[in-house]
């Protein structure tokens, strides 16, 4: 073994894992470390890399223990990380994994190495006293990129290997403020798209001369975002459309640009689909386009539709674990931005409990010692309730 740390602490393993740089689409080092701990517990262990058009390779771990017959208790997530920015602000390094003032330093601390590590953790404490219960890890490298060769690709290869999964702990930085906060149990769909405007490029003096296509794309856009696409369901919020992009790629101050480009994303809730979005965007456009405006529309290829884990045996044990351990009673919601689980949702009912996710993202991204070992208890008591 290369490892010379106890994998049952949650704290050391999120440290190993954070000195592994595994900045999407790099692996870092870090599935391998976990294919490592994981095999020398009896797992059998996979590392699966896909390859895909116009997107980087990428590496992903899935690994099994127990009996194949019966279903597992998988639990999901991702070693990949954004890049840490200009790491002259960040107060410790961002691979450095310090503890400082009872605070674990590093990219990746909670979103969502230290996830992924209290997991892991749990499940070698459990397997000590419960040895034939079947457990799963799907572990991505994919999360934070384009998210075309990481889980959708692994959930396909592990189902066609016939490996039973019964429900999934997806261990994404959930709570606001405190553990014990929320878990998800559903996500908005999302869907994404760009519109192109197509003018006539012409000298500013000499407008007759030209075709703006600026304002054409003021007034396409003015059409999407006339009419609301709804007033939220009864699980979910409102859906919302939101342009993150408008650009022409002209510097010149005295040419009329060719094209203009916009960008837009939806999040939306159980009223819609893909297809019927499509539709309704199409409609909106072509409303707004008249006989004047030549435009054209590509939708994304990574899209995700709303889904709802409806609460039950399942949902009670995750809460009821987490209350066990913090004293609070998390809220069951299904806010915030999309995660993996629009696809492991495919499979098996699943939910999200992780983290604090307030430094997610951000320079100094860091988790308090104390979460990290309440989260690692909070997985085992989930493992316990699951096969009692």
């Amino acid at each position: 073994m290369s490892f010379t740390f106890d994998p049952r602490d949650p704290v050391a393993l999120t440290q190993a894992l954070i000195r592994c740089p595994s900045v999407t689409p790099e692996e870092g080092g870090a599935l391998h470390l976990l294919a490592e701990i994981l095999q020398a517990r009896g797992f059998e262990t996979h590392l699966v890399s896909f390859s895909d058009e116009d997107t980087p390779d990428v590496a992903n771990l899935y690994a099994h223990v127990g009996p194949a017959h019966r279903p597992a208790l998988m639990f999901a997530g991702h070693t990949d990380v954004v890049p840490p920015g200009d790491e002259a602000r960040w107060s410790r390094g961002p691979f450095s994994g310090d503890i400082v003032n009872g605070e674990l330093y590093g990219r990746g601390a909670v979103d969502m190495k230290g996830g992924v590590a209290a997991s892991v953790s749990a499940s070698l404490r459990h397997l000590e006293e419960h040895p034939d219960d079947p457990i799963a890890f799907l572990i991505t490298g994919d999360e934070e990129g384009p998210a075309i060769n990481g889980t959708v690709k692994l959930l396909d290869w592990a189902v066609a290997k016939g490996d039973r999964i019964g429900h999934c702990v997806l261990g994404e930085p959930t709570n606001p403020a405190k553990l014990g906060d929320m878990v998800k149990i559903g996500r908005r769909g999302s869907l994404s798209g760009t519109i192109t405007v197509y003018g006539k490029q012409g000298h500013v003096a000499y407008p007759h001369l030209a075709t703006n296509p600026v304002p054409q794309m003021v007034r396409l856009l003015a059409g999407l975002m006339a009419d609301e696409l709804d007033h939220g369901s009864a699980h979910f919020d409102a859906s919302n459309l939101e342009v993150v992009s408008i650009d022409v790629g002209n510097k010149a101050t005295n040419v009329i640009p060719g094209e203009a480009r916009a960008i837009f994303n939806i999040r939306f809730n159980d009223h819609w689909n893909r297809e019927k979005l499509e539709v309704w965007v199409r409609g909106k456009l072509d409303g707004a386009a008249g006989n004047d405006i030549v435009y054209a529309l590509e939708f994304g290829r990574s899209s995700s539709e709303a889904f709802f884990t409806p609460p039950g045996a399942f949902v009670d044990a995750v809460v009821s674990s987490i209350e066990a351990e913090t004293g609070r009673k998390p809220a069951l919601s299904t806010s915030g931005g999309t995660s993996d689980a629009r696809f492991i949702k495919n499979i098996c009912p699943v939910v999200e409990f992780g983290l604090v996710g307030k430094t997610m993202h951000q320079t100094d991204e860091r988790v308090a010692i104390i979460d990290l070992e309440s989260l690692a208890r909070i997985f085992q008591r989930i493992l316990g309730q699951y096969f009692s």
